[in-house]
């Protein structure tokens, strides 16, 4: 990260800007060229819940999917960084049932919803949060399921040497086109390894997921399946009010779009087989949307009201305690 990255969001406040969000980003077509970026492309970065759909690819290609007759529901939720709210509970709970788990072989630990109506929900019933409302419960589902067929442990799954990890190390390689066995290592929120990825890998990874023609048979089916899973049930994908959730139902077919913690988000643009990769230096959500939601108005060939569907989130108000509006949160001049 440094001083000298590009300005893309600014927040203003009254006739003066008060904060600037500085970032990156990388849009990339299926062949891996570069079509338009901005600041440092080939910087390591933790990309977080963002491949949480890349992570989901070994759940069909090792026939798990098929075998636990996993709906595109569960796998919308298997890509998802969901709010906690009582639809996405019921589909997570439901799936561990049905393959003889529950959410106490789940080790990505508890937390409240995010979504608040479910959290004071939760707290009125005088039920404690269980790993079922962690956001990302519905991906360590879909690894269980994985670890279940083929009589792995499902102790210690969230492990880097346990072969579910290895399974998407490699899925992640192959997608991003390059040898992650040196990356930078960490640990997501939610106990599962992270790798550090180049902004420009990710989106070519991302390009490729949305317009897989070419990639192997099998894998091309799981891109296309998965897709479609999130497509369908965008709801699951995120939530109530999510930008996520909101971005895949204004997009259609146009743009498939994902959040990560700290400022990430990625999308795959398919009828143009592009990938658009993007990370907020200080890990600012708002920043993160809005940008998305202008690189997505530039970039995705949307109709008029799709472009003004998504304008509220490219420059929403910034308001203050009484609700007023006070200032914007807008692009930087230069983005």
């Amino acid at each position: 990260m440094s001083d000298t990255a590009p300005v893309l969001i600014e927040v203003w406040r009254g006739g003066m800007v008060e904060s600037r969000h500085r970032g990156a980003y990388a849009i990339v077509d299926s062949e891996g060229d570069v079509i338009a970026a901005q600041g440092d492309i080939d910087r390591p970065v933790y990309a977080r819940s963002a491949i949480k759909p890349l992570q989901a690819l070994p759940l069909i290609e090792t026939g798990a999917a098929d075998s636990w007759d996993v709906s595109a529901e569960e796998l919308a939720i298997a890509c998802a960084s969901h709010g906690g709210e009582p639809r996405h509970i019921e589909i997570v709970s439901r799936w561990l049932e049905r393959m003889g788990l529950g959410a106490q072989d789940l080790e990505c630990g508890a937390h409240p919803p995010s979504h608040a109506p479910s959290a004071r929900a939760l707290s009125a019933s005088d039920h404690e949060p269980s790993a079922l409302h962690n956001n990302c419960s519905g991906k360590h589902t879909g690894m269980l399921a994985a670890c279940r067929l083929l009589k792995e442990p499902t102790q210690g799954y969230i492990q880097i040497n346990h072969r579910a990890q290895r399974r998407v190390i490699g899925v992640l390689s192959e997608m991003c086109g390059i040898d992650l066995s040196d990356a930078p290592r960490g640990i997501d929120g939610c106990g599962l390894p992270q790798l550090g990825i180049p902004l420009k890998a990710l989106a070519f990874a991302f390009a490729r997921f949305g317009s897989p023609t070419g990639l192997r048979t099998t894998r091309e089916a799981a891109c296309r399946r998965i897709a479609a899973a999130m497509r369908a049930h965008p709801f699951l994908v995120a939530g109530s009010g999510r930008f996520c959730t909101r971005a895949i139902e204004i997009a259609g077919d146009k743009a498939l779009v994902k959040t990560g913690a700290e400022g990430m988000y990625v999308a795959a643009l398919p009828a143009q087989g592009l990938g658009i990769a993007l990370k907020i230096d200080d890990g600012a959500a708002r920043a993160a949307e809005a940008a998305m939601a202008t690189l997505l108005i530039r970039h995705a060939r949307l109709d008029a009201a799709q472009v003004d569907a998504f304008q509220p989130w490219c420059m929403p108000p910034v308001l203050n305690v009484a609700g007023a509006v006070v200032g914007k949160i807008a692009p930087a001049a230069d983005f």
